[in-house]
């Protein structure tokens, strides 16, 4: 595994691979997968907005990519069932100013993740939220935090927080703790345009 790469993600550089899975359904099929297992197209149609024929073509343009891969046969061996090729995967667009297609790629993909989780804290808010015990409602909740930093600072920033959560993600679901639950951590790393730079405060908000 690359040493920047600790959570073991699939690293997605092909351009053709990005706009694949730029597209709700099958980002909602790799989030179903990562979340509850290996599933049939039949068993993940509903939570994916797709019919099964739909989602078992959606499967198999994936699959080409590398992203989902064959699971161990279920009860029912005429059903193909799938699993997630890793536990996530991650993506950066090319530094290369000349590489248009990667660009352009990478921010496709980009803007349809954004819009898949802009509704997430307030379905949480709303659905979550309110049935928690006092224990994990301690630690819910959010930080909007600036700071003012080098491009080299950021990556290191990002590292250390990969650091952290690394034996987390990693870890056998034989050790975890009995109480443990899911949780989502949402990252957005958005630098401000070059005039941002200008102002030298930063804070937690």
């Amino acid at each position: 595994m690359d040493s920047n790469n600790r959570l073991g993600d699939i690293e997605i550089t092909d351009p053709q691979a990005m706009r694949a899975l730029a597209h709700p359904v099958r980002l909602a099929i790799l989030d179903r997968l990562r979340r509850h297992g290996p599933a049939t197209a039949t068993q993940l149609a509903p939570d994916v907005g797709a019919t099964p024929s739909v989602t078992s073509w959606h499967l198999r343009h994936l699959a080409g990519f590398g992203l989902v891969r064959d699971s161990e046969p279920g009860p029912d061996r005429r059903q193909r069932r799938w699993e997630a090729a890793a536990g996530g995967f991650r993506f950066t667009a090319p530094q290369d100013p000349a590489d248009e297609e990667g660009r352009s790629a990478a921010r496709a993909l980009s803007q349809e993740m954004f819009r898949r989780s802009a509704d997430l804290p307030a379905r949480w808010a709303a659905e979550v939220e309110p049935a928690l015990d006092a224990a994990w409602l301690g630690r819910a909740g959010l930080a909007n935090t600036r700071v003012v930093v080098s491009a080299e600072e950021l990556a290191a920033i990002e590292e250390g927080i990969e650091r952290v959560l690394a034996p987390y993600v990693t870890r056998d679901p034989g050790e975890r703790p009995a109480e443990a639950r899911g949780v989502r951590l949402l990252r957005y790393v958005l630098p401000e345009g070059a005039e941002g730079a200008e102002e030298q405060t930063g804070g937690t908000q």
